[in-house]
């Protein structure tokens, strides 16, 4: 069994009064209007910022949003962030045009004991993706202490993630240690059947963390359209659904490795399809796992979620990434909401669930399940990687306890 992932807290800083650079992972999504359309992820930062306001730390808070290509770009600009920040703070937010230079130095400068300022958004420099120490430097400069709180970025060698705590004193926030703590019981002793339910578009994403599962899991459900290039490699027919003919081989091996291990590797029964994505209208059920050609899989069949439910109800521990279908459109949606619903009874009967990667959490926010789930992860990448047994490089660079 693998020892607890212990790094050193944010609690243990003297932060009273003083500058502290948090690293937060607000890479949100907005509506049409400009808004925040799922606030989880601001949520999911407040005690580790409600801590530092009531020590009178000065606030200064490091984000990423999109992929603005390393130049400002106001699409991806952070300043909508600021109002629902404050609402749920209940205080103002300052904002920065920029993260690092004399506009960020000089908003610094203003700041007095408990304000909390918002800096411009890290990737209008193409140094941070590209792991820049200098610009790590800059950073630092502005604070005399650096947390570390964005679980979902922590994956990623980017200078706010890897460069920053050679210059500064460091500690995970309080969200960084939860998700840290549950994915480490999981992944080190997870209470058995454990079973994991793997769901998204491609096999490539998650190659790695499917080989790493079957020397974990009791029972591993491969869903989404990453089945049918399992399926395919099962020699069954998939129609014009999406498969990767690269990862064929790979597929097999996985199957004939989880047959070695005596691993319940489950893949669909039955799935929804259409000629048509956009006339959802024309979808019907197959009666086998088989599809006929001019047809794509849009979603798993009833009969699959049948067969998945007494599965998940009898799991002590099941950890779910992706999902079922093209859950977006409601006609798609019934393979991973009936997931859903399945997972909250487990979680409420005491099965220890854990939903991670953002098409899943919002799949469960969706369906107005996510409080009942016994932990909601904020990041897809990082859990995958860290179950996988990747050492993320946002937590690596930080002190150990």
């Amino acid at each position: 069994m693998a020892a607890p992932l212990k790094k050193k807290s944010f609690k243990s800083l003297p932060v009273q009064n003083k500058r502290v650079l948090v690293r937060v992972d607000y890479n949100v999504p907005f509506d049409k209007n400009g808004n925040v359309s799922d606030d989880s992820r601001l949520r999911g930062s407040l005690p580790t910022l409600q801590y530092l306001i009531d020590q009178k730390a000065k606030v200064i808070l490091c984000a990423h949003l999109g992929r603005p290509k390393g130049q400002p770009n106001p699409k991806y600009s952070l300043k909508p962030v600021v109002k629902p920040l404050s609402d749920l703070l209940k205080r103002p937010v300052a904002f920065a045009d920029d993260c690092v230079g004399s506009k960020a130095a000089d908003a610094v400068s203003k700041m007095k004991p408990g304000d909390v300022l918002l800096l411009e958004n890290l990737r209008f420099h193409a140094e941070e993706e590209k792991n820049d120490p200098e610009f790590g430097k800059q950073l630092a400069s502005l604070a005399d202490y650096f947390v570390q709180d964005a679980f979902g970025a922590v994956h990623r060698a980017h200078a706010s993630t890897a460069q920053v705590p050679p210059f500064l004193p460091s500690g995970a926030g309080d969200l960084l240690e939860k998700e840290l703590n549950f994915l480490q019981k999981i992944k080190a002793d997870p209470v058995r059947p454990y079973m994991v339910v793997l769901g998204g578009a491609k096999v490539s994403d998650k190659l790695g963390v499917v080989k790493a599962f079957i020397k974990q899991v009791d029972t591993l459900f491969i869903g989404g359209a990453m089945a049918y290039t399992f399926l395919k490699a099962q020699g069954k027919e998939v129609g014009d659904s999406r498969i990767e003919p690269d990862f064929i081989d790979l597929s097999k091996e996985i199957l004939s490795e989880a047959a070695k291990r005596k691993i319940s590797l489950i893949l669909p029964q039955d799935h929804l399809i259409v000629q048509d994505i956009e006339k959802p209208e024309t979808a019907k059920t197959t009666d086998g796992d088989t599809i006929p050609a001019g047809w794509k899989g849009v979603d798993i069949g009833p009969k699959t979620l049948a067969a998945l439910q007494p599965m998940l109800k009898k799991a002590k521990t099941v950890f779910w990434n992706g999902p079922a279908g093209i859950f977006e459109m409601p006609a798609y949606s019934k393979g991973t909401n009936g997931i859903a619903v399945a997972l909250s009874q487990s979680a409420k009967e005491g099965a220890m669930v854990v939903v991670g990667g953002g098409d899943s959490v919002a799949a469960v926010t969706q369906a107005g399940l996510a409080k009942d789930m016994t932990f909601i992860s904020t990041g897809g990448g990082a859990s995958l990687e860290f179950l996988e047994g990747i050492e993320l490089p946002g937590v690596k660079a930080l002190p150990d306890a």
